[in-house]
């Protein structure tokens, strides 16, 4: 199975998930992505190539990445898995030094992507203790199913959480989307 990763911001392409995806024998498509000089929307666009040009199966995002592993899994109609997902990037980037005002509107505007996400192929991966991510409860309520994975100890960093063991108990249900 190939497997498109997107890593959050100021993060890298070699995160946590990733690591977690190769102890699990998944082929990944990783890329290292400059959120602060590239465009959401040419991001979007260019992620969106590596998916369909490298037939990748399911993708997966962790933080900001999650925000665009959920438009891409609405545009492909594919799985996705989203490590706590910045789904409000609007909101938590200025918080984190992001200060493009023109980046900040099409986040704006893409963010009414995630209406045409289908729940039923989402899996997520929230930590309970996430120092970063403060808006967990909206992704609860439009993306909880029975693969809502709440890890109560876990911080931001999937690090502190047990990727590699979630991926291998959860492995039909997070990577096969639900008909």
């Amino acid at each position: 199975m190939k497997v498109l990763n997107i890593h959050g911001y100021q993060g890298n392409a070699a995160n946590s998930a990733y690591q977690a995806l190769q102890e699990c024998n998944f082929q990944i498509i990783s890329l290292q992505l400059d959120y602060d000089r590239t465009p959401p929307e040419q991001l979007l666009q260019m992620l969106n190539s590596q998916f369909t040009n490298n037939f990748c199966d399911v993708v997966v995002g962790t933080s900001l990445g999650g925000f665009f592993a959920s438009l891409i899994s609405a545009k492909n109609e594919c799985p996705c898995v989203l490590i706590n997902p910045c789904l409000l990037p609007f909101l938590h980037l200025p918080r984190l030094g992001y200060a493009s005002d023109s980046g900040l509107q099409q986040y704006i505007r893409m963010f009414s992507g995630l209406a045409e996400v289908n729940p039923s192929r989402v899996s997520t991966i929230i930590g309970g203790q996430d120092e970063i991510i403060d808006t967990h409860d909206f992704t609860r309520e439009i993306f909880q199913n029975e693969r809502f994975v709440l890890v109560p100890e876990g911080k931001h960093s999937g690090g502190t959480m047990p990727l590699e063991e979630i991926f291998r108990d959860h492995y039909e249900g997070f990577f096969a989307a639900e008909t």
